[in-house]
């Protein structure tokens, strides 16, 4: 395998994919079907070129190369990492063993389980996102809105390459069926729940490429640790393309609460509604809302499935080989607060094997805290006393222990009746996302911006803010 990709292919990779025609095929035919489902359920906003980078080599420096692309001709390839000379396996029963180029025949199913789930959210944010170029606050951000959707495309020809070249038909079939579901559609809906929410505004996209890309960052991650070796690859270079849709999330919130302290500043009030600003407890309801969805990305507190994952070999834990224990999670322990009827909370200790969902979810919890240190400051240094929070991690959960309870974002347990009435303080009422909604006008000449959103600090790839990142003819 090389570091630089092969373009003269019909399918740009570097896994000398015209070595194996019967695959080469099978790809090609997948190929079309992916350009149809792009047509129907990809960006509906047209444009005629898009400053875009394209990968071209897996190498640690200059693997990216930037230029404007017409979004149906961008080359979607398969790249996976460099390899790693005698890569042993890190973690559980497998330890120290040398990992695997082929699917061990007893993981086969939990393994293509793993990359199915993997691969269905990849095409589902971009169905999630199809609208919002009709509305976007200016060029720099809808070059970056076509960035994220077309690595997500590219995210799920990865996928889609694994199952196709290691599972056999039942590879291909479900191949097939990550086109066949879609984002919120009543029959065949995406897999995971919060990749069937609904992104209707930017402040939804900046918040769902900060939260929800962010646990995206931490599942691939640990799969980026798996035994199976072509996963692995697959998913360190993911990691790779992962970080640009989370500094688009970072940096987008963060100009949305720049321009909102300036209009309170301006204005000396905390309702910028009428001034065309987005008011922060609307922001602090938008957090509450992406957060708590993202969560529920990460399972039950308690899973066998994960254990026995682990114990496989099939998926680490986060920096698994930084961690300073046997990898084999026998006799840990981890803390764990549970609520219950009465409204007590109750400390309790989980074997770490069967935690590793919570384990991976505290990696999570502790960076999304840096985004909200971020904003603060930014409130901080404009003087304006309201301070954001992470709501707690039983608010609004649909998934795990907290799932049966009605918790404030304090932690307090209370009945269905008194949440109920008060969930309009706490997540985006309908009124709110009508006034967001009211906000998002387009604005696509170069240098300019909507007034809800303060411009960037730097372009892309050396480039001034007012750049023609999007030609419209």
């Amino acid at each position: 395998m090389t570091t630089s990709i092969n373009y003269e292919d019909k399918i740009p990779n570097n896994v000398d994919l015209s070595s194996d025609r019967g695959l080469q095929r099978a790809l090609e035919g997948w190929q079309p079907k992916f350009m149809n489902w792009w047509g129907e359920m990809g960006p509906a906003l047209e444009t005629h070129g898009v400053y875009l980078r394209t990968a071209v080599s897996v190498g640690r420096d200059g693997w990216a190369h930037f230029d404007h692309v017409n979004v149906p001709d961008y080359r979607w390839g398969i790249f996976l990492a460099e390899p790693k000379p005698d890569r042993r396996i890190a973690f559980g029963e497998h330890k120290g063993q040398p990992v695997w180029q082929q699917v061990p025949g007893e993981y086969r199913a939990d393994l293509q389980r793993l990359i199915v789930i993997q691969g269905d959210t990849e095409p589902a944010s971009v169905e999630q996102q199809k609208l919002l170029g009709l509305t976007a606050p200016s060029l720099y951000d809808l070059r970056n809105l076509f960035q994220v959707n077309v690595e997500e495309g590219r995210h799920l020809w990865a996928m889609v390459y694994l199952l196709h070249a290691y599972f056999g038909r039942e590879g291909r079939e479900e191949a097939e069926a990550l086109l066949v579901r879609n984002s919120g559609s009543p029959d065949s809906p995406r897999i995971l729940g919060a990749f069937n929410e609904e992104t209707a505004d930017w402040l939804a996209f900046y918040m769902f490429t900060y939260f929800t890309d962010r646990d995206g960052k931490y599942q691939l991650g640990t799969l980026k640790e798996s035994a199976f070796d072509p996963l692995s690859r697959t998913c360190e270079f993911m990691l790779k393309e992962e970080a640009h849709h989370m500094f688009v999330g970072t940096t987008g919130v963060d100009r949305v609460v720049a321009r909102s302290a300036q209009l309170i500043r301006e204005h000396d009030t905390l309702d910028i509604a009428k001034h065309g600003g987005i008011p922060l407890d609307i922001i602090q309801k938008y957090i509450n809302f992406h957060y708590t969805v993202s969560l529920d990305l990460f399972g039950s507190e308690t899973s066998t499935n994960a254990a026995n994952y682990f114990t496989a070999g099939l998926k680490g834990r986060w920096m698994e080989e930084r961690r300073k224990d046997d990898h084999q999670l026998t006799e840990h322990g981890i803390p764990l607060q549970r609520p219950n009827a009465d409204g007590t909370w109750t400390n309790d200790e989980l074997s770490a094997l069967l935690a590793l969902n919570l384990d991976l979810r505290g990696e999570y919890i502790t960076d999304c805290q840096s985004g909200i240190k971020r904003w603060n400051k930014i409130l901080a240094e404009a003087e304006i006393g309201f301070t954001f929070a992470l709501p707690h991690v039983g608010f609004n959960r649909q998934v795990g222990m907290h799932s049966g309870f009605h918790i404030t974002p304090d932690g307090s347990i209370v009945d269905a009746g008194s949440w109920r009435e008060a969930a309009g303080k706490w997540l985006p009422t309908s009124e709110d996302l009508a006034f967001v909604r009211s906000l998002m006008h387009p604005v696509y000449e170069p240098g300019k911006i909507a007034s809800w959103v303060a411009p960037p600090t730097n372009g892309i790839n050396g480039k001034p803010f007012d750049y023609e990142y999007v030609y419209f003819h």
